[in-house]
C-alpha cells in the first residue's frame, strides 16, 4: 500500500521535471540562436558583399577582425577594389596587418591599384612601408604618373623671387618652376620638396653671380637652366627633375653702386674722425706750448729777481762801482723809451685802423 502511494507520487514529479529540462534546453538554445544571429546579423551583409565580388572573407574570419577591434568594413571594402583591379596576391591577412600597424589602408590600396595600372613596378611591402615612414603613397603615385610642378621659391616662404648680383653689380630677380617626378626607388630616405627648391635656388644665385653682366642673363635666360640641369640636382633626393623653366627675370638695384656710396661715406666718417683727431692733438700742443712758455717767463722773472741781490753784493764786494750803476740806469732809461717808441716784442700788436699812443 505504501509503496503504491510513493510510486503515484514520484511519477508526475519526474514527469514535470523532464518537461521543465527540456524547456530549459530550449530556452539556451533560443538564447544561443539569437547572440549567434546577433553577432552574425552584423557581418552577414559584408559576408554576402565579400562573396559575391570574389574576395574570399570568410564569417569566421569577420569575427575575428571583432574580436582584433579591426574594422572590417575598411578591410572587406580594400580587398573587393584590390580583387576587381586584377590585384589577388593582395591576402586579407596583409591589408589587416596594415591596419593594425596604423596604416593608410585604402590610400595604400588605391596607390597600389594606380601604379599597377600605369605600369609603375610597386609591390605591397613597399607600399606598406612608405606609407608607414609618413609618407603619401598615393600622391607618390600620382606624381610618378602625372608630374608635378614646384615653384622657386616657394610662396609659403614668404619671398616671392631669387635674388642674385652679376659681376657687374646689378642685381637680378629671378623666378623658376621645376617640372618632377617621384622615384619610387628613392622615395624612403629621400630628401623632400623642399631640398629640391634649396638646390635650385643655389644654382641660380650661382649662375647669374659668375656672369660678367646682368645683360647676358637677360639676353640668354634658358642658360640658368642649363646650367642648373647639368648640376645633378636631384640626387638623393626622392624625385627626378624633368625640367627647370625660368618663368621670369626682372632687373633690380644697382647693388654695386650702392656698395661703392656705403664705403664712400664710411670713408668720409672715418676721415672726418681722423682730421678730427689731429685737430685735437693740434689744439693739445699748443696748449701745452702756452704752458711751457709761461713756465719759462716765470724763470725769467726769478732770474730777474736776483740782479738786485747780485749787484749788492757786487758792490759790497767792490766789483762795482757807483759809476758803473748809474751808467747801467741810463741804459735801462734808453731801453724802456726805445721800447716804448716801437712797442714791445712780447706786447701784441695793436688793432688795425688805431694809433699807437705813447
Amino acid at each position: 500500500m505504501i509503496s503504491r502511494m510513493l510510486l503515484s507520487t514520484v511519477g508526475p514529479v519526474a514527469q514535470f521535471d523532464a518537461n521543465a529540462i527540456w524547456w530549459i534546453i530550449i530556452i539556451v538554445a533560443a538564447i544561443v540562436a539569437m547572440v549567434f544571429f546577433l553577432i552574425v546579423g552584423q557581418f552577414i551583409g559584408l559576408w554576402i558583399q565579400a562573396f559575391f565580388a570574389s574576395a574570399n572573407i570568410s564569417m569566421f574570419e569577420l569575427i575575428g577582425m571583432r574580436m582584433r577591434k579591426v574594422n572590417a568594413r575598411v578591410v572587406v571594402e580594400s580587398k573587393i577594389q584590390a580583387v576587381k583591379a586584377g590585384l589577388l596576391n593582395i591576402s586579407t591577412n596583409d591589408i589587416e596587418s596594415l591596419y593594425l600597424a596604423g596604416g593608410h589602408v585604402i590610400k595604400v590600396v588605391r596607390a597600389m591599384i594606380a601604379a599597377n595600372r600605369a605600369g609603375i613596378p610597386l609591390d605591397w611591402k613597399q607600399a606598406c612601408a612608405i606609407d608607414l615612414a609618413g609618407r603619401d603613397i598615393f600622391d607618390a603615385v600620382q606624381t610618378s604618373v602625372n608630374p608635378k610642378v614646384i615653384d622657386v621659391p616657394n610662396p609659403a616662404s614668404g619671398r616671392t623671387t631669387i635674388d642674385a648680383v652679376a659681376k657687374d653689380g646689378i642685381q637680378l630677380k629671378a623666378k623658376a618652376r621645376i617640372t618632377v617626378r617621384t622615384n619610387m626607388q628613392r622615395l624612403i630616405g629621400g630628401a623632400t620638396e623642399e631640398t629640391i627648391i634649396a638646390r635650385v635656388g643655389e644654382g641660380i644665385v650661382t649662375t647669374i653671380g659668375s656672369s660678367s653682366s646682368y645683360k647676358e642673363v637677360l639676353e640668354n635666360p634658358d642658360r640658368i637652366s642649363k646650367v642648373v640641369l647639368q648640376k645633378g640636382l636631384d640626387a638623393g633626393t626622392a624625385f627626378e627633375i624633368l625640367s627647370i623653366d625660368i618663368a621670369d627675370v626682372d632687373v633690380g638695384d644697382n647693388v654695386g653702386a650702392k656698395l661703392q656710396a656705403d664705403q664712400a661715406q664710411a670713408d668720409m666718417r672715418r676721415f672726418q674722425a681722423e682730421a678730427e683727431k689731429r685737430r685735437a692733438l693740434a689744439i693739445a700742443t699748443e696748449a701745452e706750448m702756452r704752458a711751457r712758455t709761461q713756465e719759462n717767463r716765470a724763470k725769467v722773472v726769478e732770474a730777474e729777481a736776483q740782479i738786485p741781490l747780485a749787484m749788492a753784493e757786487a758792490f759790497r764786494s767792490g766789483h762795482l762801482g757807483i759809476m758803473d750803476y748809474y751808467r747801467m740806469k741810463n741804459i735801462q732809461a734808453d731801453t724802456q723809451m726805445r721800447e716804448g717808441i716801437v712797442g714791445h716784442p712780447d706786447a701784441a700788436p695793436p688793432p688795425s685802423g688805431t694809433e699807437h699812443k705813447q
